[in-house]
């Protein structure tokens, strides 16, 4: 039997998949298993399709969301801690016929950013809101976060969340759901392949409604933080699964047709 060639198995009528040229060649300084990398290649590749890269510009804040600059090509403007929203609020309203999206983490969103957050929504900005929750501060040294869940531990909370003392999980994506300014609300997952299908319709969704002009469309990505939660990788998604799901639960919130 002959051996084929890689030339032969790289020509185009070969190829089966290939990575979106709006990543860039720099591989992934991410934590083996995490699932920033997934959400980073949806979302390029939703903007790849809809041909609107030259017209989109990505906010990222302090997190490990910082990272996107080195692997999305696109235009990006950094902000500083929890502000994304206001920045991509200015962006938007200086550049009405760009797409503008936020890509953020739980510690940044529901922590720091809260107020940036519920206002952007509650205002119904005509952007897109990406937000990654893993339920702890992944690249500060995994310290609890507004979204660490109830006897969940952390680096500051050894012995568990007691939320009798630290009070309760803040379900930030079922609360900006009930404001009147978001148009389509959704928690979706990346951990597997029909999941990764789910998000990127989710991910194409929200960025129709912003060519539209509907309002803010916001994107929860529940994902795992295998370095932050020491375990392997294979067992974060497991412990994602029996855990994050049962009080993260996956699927459409708000979906506004109007």
């Amino acid at each position: 039997m002959a051996l084929i060639s890689k030339e032969e198995i790289r020509k185009p009528e070969n190829l089966i998949y290939k990575k979106t040229p709006l990543l860039t060649d720099k591989p992934l300084s991410y934590c083996p298993g995490c699932g920033h990398g997934t959400a980073h290649r949806i979302v390029m590749e939703v903007l790849e399709e809809m041909g609107i890269q030259d017209k989109t510009i990505g906010i990222a804040p302090v997190g490990c969301s910082v990272l996107a600059y080195e692997f999305m090509n696109i235009d990006m403007q950094q902000a500083a801690h929890g502000r994304a929203p206001a920045v991509a609020t200015a962006v938007k309203r200086l550049n009405p016929d760009k797409f503008v999206f936020t890509y953020q983490g739980d510690g940044d969103l529901a922590a720091i950013g809260t107020a940036e957050t519920i206002h952007a929504c509650n205002r119904g900005e005509n952007i897109v809101i990406i937000f990654i929750n893993n339920g702890i501060y992944g690249m500060t040294g995994g310290q609890m976060a507004p979204t660490t869940l109830p006897g969940m531990k952390s680096s500051t909370s050894p012995y568990g969340r007691d939320v009798h003392t630290m009070g309760n999980p803040l379900k930030i994506t079922e609360l900006i759901a009930q404001l009147p300014g978001t148009i389509y609300v959704t928690r979706q997952a990346v951990h597997t392949p029909g999941n990764v299908r789910k998000t990127k319709k989710a991910v194409r969704k929200a960025f129709e409604n912003q060519k539209l002009n509907k309002g803010l469309s916001f994107v929860e990505i529940v994902s795992n933080c295998n370095s932050g939660w020491k375990m392997a990788p294979v067992k974060s998604n497991e412990w994602m699964v029996e855990n994050m799901f049962p009080y993260y639960p996956l699927g459409d919130i708000k979906v506004n047709e109007d």
